[in-house]
């Protein structure tokens, strides 16, 4: 564990915290938009949990992309770390706004897909990466 521990970089790391802050903003942005959305015009709130997981897609493929950017190699890999950060800190938002832990099909469908997303545009972004 430690010669893995010593061969991340800190550009590396760093490159992971900044993709998962930038999918951030794009989710915030995502969902700001979808509630003006709801507010002002005819769309459904049933269209909410489709709106959730396309803008969880897109977000953790950026993060994918972006920290996979710093990486030299396995883009893929660094991009499904991006994913695996992403999911475990919307899932822990889930559960503090929910006032506790109900394991179901989202928490499960939103880890998939923030690994795959995420996994898929680092192996994007490793073919960007700034070496």
């Amino acid at each position: 564990m430690k010669k893995l521990i010593s061969h991340i970089k800190k550009e590396q790391a760093i490159g992971v915290i900044m993709g998962v802050i930038i999918a951030y903003a794009i989710t915030a942005i995502a969902f700001i938009g979808a509630a003006i959305a709801i507010t002002y015009t005819n769309l459904q709130e049933t269209t909410l949990p489709a709106i959730v997981m396309v803008s969880v897609v897109v977000s953790v493929m950026v993060a994918g992309f972006d920290a996979s950017r710093k990486a030299e190699n396995k883009g893929w890999l660094w991009g499904m770390v991006a994913g695996l950060l992403y999911a475990i800190i919307f899932i822990g938002i889930i559960v503090w706004v929910a006032d506790g832990f109900i394991p179901d099909m989202r928490q499960l469908t939103i880890m998939a897909l923030s690994l795959v997303g995420g996994g898929i545009g680092g192996a994007i972004g490793i073919n960007f990466s700034k070496k």
